[in-house]
């Protein structure tokens, strides 16, 4: 049977600042020696000349890469997509001293506004 202490030692978020029409990343930065335990993410993405979606992806997780589908919406329809998603559970991190990135590509031409940012904690992990 395994068990797992946790010792969380930083409560911390990463954003990726406003983008136009470019790719929106956010890096939980490595530690040599804690992992990650993310508890969440938002999505912001305006809208785009043309409607489209993309693949937004974090990687660095245990048990490997997560992708979300976000809608980008025509400028003329207007509007904001948001994804806001906080885990019941944290995710634990693949390693220690690994990097936790969400990353959301480009809407597109006319795409004058996206975000993301990415939240969690950093801690040890011991399974016995």
């Amino acid at each position: 049977m395994s068990t797992r202490n946790f010792i969380i030692s930083d409560v911390t978020s990463a954003s990726s600042g406003n983008v136009a029409a470019a790719t929106a990343t956010a890096t939980l930065a490595a530690d040599a020696n804690l992992f990650w335990y993310v508890t969440g993410f938002e999505i912001y993405m305006g809208g785009a000349t043309a409607a489209a979606v993309v693949l937004a992806t974090i990687t660095g997780l245990l048990g490997g890469t997560i992708t979300v589908p976000v809608q980008v919406q025509a400028i003329a329809t207007g509007g904001v997509t948001q994804t806001v998603v906080e885990f019941m559970q944290p995710l634990a991190g693949a390693a220690q001293n690994t990097a936790v990135v969400l990353t959301l590509p480009s809407g597109g031409a006319g795409n004058l506004n996206a975000a993301v940012t990415l939240h969690g904690f950093k801690g040890a992990r011991t399974l016995a």
